[in-house]
């Protein structure tokens, strides 16, 4: 138990920070931001010294007791899952911090900001440390509300407000079908949902049993989990809110959008990847609508013009990728590819963000342009982020955990694979595209001519995620070494794989420099893919003709029969046989009088004339 201290105060500190701020910001000030960045310094920390913890669950403080069958702790779960996915969320985390500090040094709500980077920091890292589904899914909903918070930090701005409501309720969906799904497997597992039990269970008890004897039960709680891991990580359909939280600030689409929130759902997927094992349908639903969401996103990225939407569409790409990992079978392929993304794509959102601060505000790249030697930190930097996203060969960690990926849907699934390596392809132009239009070439806009790097405070963070971009792969690449080593088929397969997704890395480059090298405006106008699909507009005709219209009837049937008739016509009543009751207490001595005789009488009446006919 003395490794519980580190792991409480991981969890608790970036809580306290928030409420400190939060609570006292108007006399702390300056200092909230330090008081965060302090906190996040603290955790990460710690996190690279638990790194080299054993596996063990430790009880940090109870939490729902309803009988010896059934409770659920606030425990921490630490594996080798948690200790690698908690080192990520707390070191980006500290970085964000840091970056920060020069980001938001202008910004009135400041303190409001970091306290609520603080509260996302407590609510990531117990989705990280949850050992249970009620405890993950109690830190999945605060996580929601901390993104709600930071996606709509400037309310000011209508767009800022209208895509921190579309994130709130877009991961609702997902939400709902997260929280049937767990309490599906609550009756089905006798009231335990912890992950240990719930594998055991799958292996050698109840729940294997029922998945032979009725699969269709353990498929609907299968997909209804999914669909939490859908809203997160903003798979098709649900992934329309993730471009337009690019409304935030900068900084928070790093920490929030690239890193950690989103891929908390593959995170999740892969804690539960026993459930998709028992259930190759589900599997199978996971890896079409992930293999779906890699290639659409990656299309759509190639039309979009804002610098940050751009990257936002390649997240989705990437996500797509690690999702359909996990639906084949290859939770560690996801986990590997989960780590290298969550560096080079924190460094490409931060490098973004000193373009955008460099550049007076403009996120449009093609009113960019030379800015190679306006920004040669952030130049370089941004090289480095791109190189590793579109997995230049041997040397960057994209390479790696992308041949991963795809090495497992070789194995598994052609159609998928190839579905993977058009993706790459794709990512290669477009992230080529976004290269050559900003940083190549003449300047397009007197900002862009007068641009230069930002404080050291920006680029010292972007020097170290660039690090990790190159070396965050090393504890995989022996492995990876040694499975090229032996002769025979598996190492033909392995050196063809390599072959045809270093063929996409060139188709890509080279196609990106032969459209756009030299270009001043946008060669292809390709609508469908601008408009990303018509997503949005199609939600729109949804909600207006069929949600909207269905929601006037049960309003009608509601006001009609539930309001009208079941409560309200009741009470009518009630209330008009009070008021004539009512009448009946005048105060006056004559009435009472009058109204006393009168009911003499009518007793008389009925004893003498009513009573014994009733008799005879």
């Amino acid at each position: 138990m003395n490794n519980l201290t580190p792991f409480a105060v991981i969890l608790l500190l970036p809580l306290f920070s928030a409420l400190a701020i939060l609570l006292f910001h108007k006399q702390l000030k300056g200092a909230a931001a330090l008081i965060s960045i302090g906190s996040a310094s603290i955790c990460a920390l710690l996190s690279v010294t638990l790194l080299g913890a054993g596996d063990e669950i430790y009880t940090l403080f109870p939490f729902i007791h309803i009988s010896d069958a059934i409770s659920f702790d606030i425990n921490a779960l630490i594996d080798g899952q948690s200790r690698g996915m908690l080192f990520v969320v707390t070191f980006v985390g500290l970085l964000v911090h840091i970056y920060s500090h020069q980001y938001m040094k202008d910004d009135d709500a400041r303190p409001r900001y970091f306290g609520s980077l603080s509260m996302f920091m407590f609510s990531m890292t117990g989705i990280v440390l949850a050992d249970n589904l009620v405890m993950m899914f109690i830190f999945w909903e605060l996580v929601g509300l901390s993104s709600y918070l930071l996606i709509g930090h400037w309310f000011a701005k209508p767009s800022a407000c209208e895509a921190a409501k579309k994130a709130f309720l877009t991961n609702r969906i997902g939400d709902f079908g997260f929280m049937i799904g767990i309490l599906l497997l609550f009756g089905l597992n006798h009231g335990d949902v912890s992950f240990a039990d719930l594998k055991d269970s799958f292996q050698s008890g109840p729940l294997n049993h029922l998945a032979k004897s009725q699969p269709e039960i353990i498929t609907a709680a299968a997909l209804c989990i999914f669909m939490g891991a859908m809203g997160k990580s903003a798979q098709v359909p649900l992934h329309v809110w993730l471009p337009d939280a690019m409304e935030g600030p900068t900084p928070v689409s790093a920490l929030i959008h690239a890193a950690t929130m989103v891929a908390a759902g593959v995170y999740m997927l892969v804690r539960c990847s026993f459930l998709f094992v028992a259930s190759p349908l589900a599997g199978d639903v996971v890896t079409g609508i992930g293999a779906v969401t890699a290639l659409l996103a990656a299309l759509m990225a190639v039309q979009q013009n804002d610098i940050k939407r751009i990257l936002a569409y390649s997240t989705l790409s990437q996500l797509g990728y690690m999702v359909m990992a996990v639906g084949l079978g290859s939770s560690e392929a996801g986990m590997f590819h989960l780590y290298t993304h969550a560096f080079f794509k924190a460094l490409l959102f931060l490098g973004a963000g000193a373009v955008i601060y460099a550049c007076h505000h403009e996120q449009d790249i093609w009113k960019m342009g030379g800015l190679r030697t306006q920004t040669p930190a952030t130049f370089v930097t941004f090289l480095i982020g791109t190189a590793a996203l579109i997995g230049v060969p041997f040397i960057t960690s994209g390479f790696w955990s992308k041949e991963a990926i795809l090495t497992v849907a070789w194995e598994e699934c052609k159609i998928c694979f190839f579905v993977g390596v058009l993706t790459a392809t794709l990512t290669a132009f477009y992230m080529t595209r976004l290269f050559i239009v900003a940083f190549l070439g003449k300047p397009r806009s007197k900002d862009a001519s007068h641009a230069s790097d930002p404080p050291l405070t920006m680029v010292a963070p972007l020097l170290i995620l660039s690090v990790m971009s190159l070396v965050s792969a090393i504890p995989w690449v022996s492995h990876k070494l040694q499975a090229m080593a032996p002769h025979g088929h598996h190492s033909d397969a392995h050196w063809l794989i390599v072959g045809i997704s270093i063929t996409a890395l060139l188709v890509g480059v080279g196609g990106a420099f032969k459209v756009y090298s030299g270009k001043d405006a946008d060669p292809l106008k390709l609508t469908l893919l601008a408009n990303r699909f018509y997503f949005d507009e199609v939600y729109a005709v949804i909600i207006k003709y069929a949600q909207d219209r269905f929601a006037w009837i049960i309003t009608g049937i509601e006001r009609i029969f539930v309001d009208g008739l079941v409560a309200r016509l009741p009470a009518a009543i009630a209330c008009r046989i009070g008021s004539a009751a009512r009448s009946l207490q005048s105060g006056h001595l004559q009435g009472y009088t009058f109204l006393l005789g009168a009911g003499i009488i009518l007793a008389v009446y009925l004893a003498v004339f009513v009573l014994p006919r009733l008799g005879t």
